[in-house]
């Protein structure tokens, strides 16, 4: 699983000129999602984005977790994260996940972030098309894969 962070003081997601999920101060998170994820690739990276700390404490320093604050999130799947440009100028997608197996995942995954945050968590529409507006905080983006657990 490949995601993108990016702290937020105001993001939301608009399906066919209607608002389906909309927040303040927190986190907006890409996820992409392959075949070979699994659900050790969900628990893992669930945990590092709640403990993630990215937020200013006191001091100015980002010491604090999304958890810290009360912060909410929005996950948002973006099949393009898994974009192959090696070859040519047209991005292939043939690593990420198809649907019956991506939407499964994803869902398990937003369960996942729910249960550690102890709260809902809002969500785009899987496979339509969106339109994700956000005023990144800082700006922080972060991003992180599974599957390279050195980030």
């Amino acid at each position: 699983m490949r995601v993108v962070i990016q702290r937020v003081s105001h993001a939301k997601v608009v399906v066919e000129s209607r608002i389906v999920s909309e927040i303040g101060t927190g986190l907006l998170v890409l996820v992409g999602i392959e075949e070979a994820d699994n659900d050790e690739d969900i628990d893992w990276l669930a945990k590092k984005i709640v403990q993630l700390r990215i937020f200013d404490d006191a001091g100015g320093v980002m010491n604090l977790s999304v958890t810290d604050i009360s912060g909410d999130l929005i996950v948002v799947s973006q099949f393009t994260l898994h974009a192959s440009t090696k070859k040519g100028n047209r991005p292939s997608y043939i690593r990420a996940a198809r649907p019956e197996f991506a939407i499964p995942m994803y869902e398990k995954f937003v369960l996942a972030l729910e249960n550690l945050l102890g709260k809902k968590v809002g969500t785009g529409v899987f496979g339509a098309h969106m339109e994700v507006s956000l005023v990144n905080d800082g700006p922080v983006t972060i991003q992180i894969d599974s599957k390279n657990k050195e980030f």
